[in-house]
């Protein structure tokens, strides 16, 4: 039996060919696609600094777990090994797990909790730590679990989406269900039609992957963080900015906390 830490120990290995640039690097491309993580993540903790201050310095956590992912993702890429491989699933099932517990609403928890968050979040963490556990039963299984989780996501997100008259949070909402359709769309495409790729010599689209679920993460925790405030921060006026301009087509969103000037 190879070791865990072995190059190529993992069932899992994606479309792109082996070895192709580096004798050291197993898939190039999918793992370098991964700075975005490294890049976006700081950035984000520095865009939503005020919102941490106001709400919860949680965030600082949750960027953090995602740059995590990203160097996980490309140890695995790098090493297509087990032992990476785990990491990098382990580190986004407790990405998906820390959202939950800051973000999701309390109409949303189970009854018996009667909206209590403290209890939810041990729920939510026993819960992680046992998932934790069985994904090591059937390592192969584990993505498409990871992803039926962000479904669930999906549909809190839609149900909000449907109660919401704020413009700009359905605009955001719109765009952030837009990229992960994408993002998803291309890593299923990798996983299923691998053959078909590689006929016509485009070995990339888990490296796209990479790069869209990166750009969707800044949209997904601000459209979370808004959803949160809706209900937990009646009495504050957020606004929705995007890095570097507002009017650029295309920006990273992140949450101004706008303060009361009024005057007695």
């Amino acid at each position: 039996m190879p070791s865990i830490f072995a190059y190529q120990s993992s069932e899992i290995d994606w479309c792109e060919s082996n070895f192709q640039y580096s004798e050291v690097i197993a898939e190039f491309y999918n793992t370098f696609s991964n700075v975005t993580f490294l890049i976006f993540g700081p950035l984000m903790m520095f865009l939503m600094h005020p919102y941490a201050q106001k709400r919860s310095r949680y965030i600082y956590g949750i960027s953090g777990l995602f740059m995590l992912v990203g160097l996980f993702s490309m140890y695995f890429h790098m090493t297509l090994s087990f032992l990476g491989q785990l990491l990098d699933e382990i580190a986004i099932l407790w990405l998906l797990g820390s959202c939950y517990s800051i973000w999701m609403p309390r109409c949303y928890f189970p009854a018996f909790l009667e909206g209590n968050r403290p209890q939810f979040i041990r729920l939510v963490f026993i819960t992680t730590m046992v998932s934790t556990f069985l994904s090591f039963l059937r390592p192969a299984v584990n993505a498409y679990a990871l992803n039926s989780i962000a479904l669930h996501i999906l549909y809190i997100v839609v149900q909000e989406y449907k109660k919401n008259t704020n413009k700009e949070l359905r605009h955001l909402i719109e765009v952030s269900v837009v990229l992960w359709a994408l993002a998803l769309a291309s890593w299923l495409s990798d996983r299923l039609l691998c053959n078909f790729w590689q006929r016509i010599h485009f070995f990339y689209l888990h490296s796209i992957w990479h790069v869209l679920i990166s750009f969707t993460f800044p949209y997904c925790i601000v459209t979370l963080a808004l959803v949160d405030a809706s209900y937990e921060m009646p009495g504050e006026t957020l606004k929705i900015r995007y890095w570097p301009r507002d009017t650029w087509p295309v920006g990273l969103p992140y949450i101004e906390v706008q303060r009361d000037t009024k005057k007695c």
